[in-house]
């Protein structure tokens, strides 16, 4: 007895094996044992735990575009600002404790906004500005509120240094210069590539 199946249960089948293989693969990836779990981990889409962070090539160094000294020795080093074919900017970079003591992260980091505050400690108070259109873009959110941005981290011990994602809503092609801002930090001009 040969069974047949309708197109609406080929297609079924068809997605509950790419689910499957999407699962295994997941899987697959996940983390073992030892210091990497200490490591933030990367992703290019929302996390539900601290954030998303595009990653940069494992094992990369790349000189700063940009260093931004702030508040309790504090050293915003930006190392990317690359266009997204999505539309987007994500700018990489780290975040250093160049002092000699534990420094608490400033709340104003997260901005003035209830819904990003909400969601804890973030860099969602950070801005790109274009002057060249004369328009000021904002951290972009995800569908509950939560800033796409690192968030979760309140303090850095002495030399400590973690890696650190912000993406924006991306300006126009033409607009390659753009200055960041972040609360408590000098602003600085960044470049966009991409």
């Amino acid at each position: 007895m040969s069974m047949r199946f309708t197109p609406k249960a080929r297609r079924g089948l068809v997605a509950v094996a790419v689910v499957a293989g999407l699962a295994l693969g997941t899987a697959a990836c996940g983390g073992g044992g030892g210091d990497d779990d200490k490591k933030p981990r990367s992703s290019s889409s929302t996390s539900r735990e601290s954030g998303s962070q595009p990653s940069t090539q494992e094992g990369e160094s790349e000189a700063p575009i940009a260093e931004l000294k702030g508040p309790s020795g504090l050293l915003l080093q930006i190392t990317t600002a690359v266009r997204d074919d999505g539309g987007f900017v994500t700018v990489n970079g780290s975040l250093k404790n160049d002092g000699g003591a534990m420094a608490t992260i400033p709340s104003a980091l997260s901005g003035n906004e209830t819904e990003i505050m909400n969601n804890g400690r973030s860099l969602g108070g950070a801005t790109l500005v274009d002057s060249k259109s004369k328009k000021r873009y904002y951290v972009l959110r995800d569908t509950e509120g939560r800033p796409l941005t690192t968030t979760g981290f309140s303090t850095l011990k002495a030399g400590e240094s973690i890696d650190v994602f912000l993406q924006f809503p991306a300006p126009p092609a033409s607009s390659s210069d753009v200055t960041f801002s972040l609360p408590l930090f000098p602003s600085a001009v960044i470049k966009i590539s991409g």
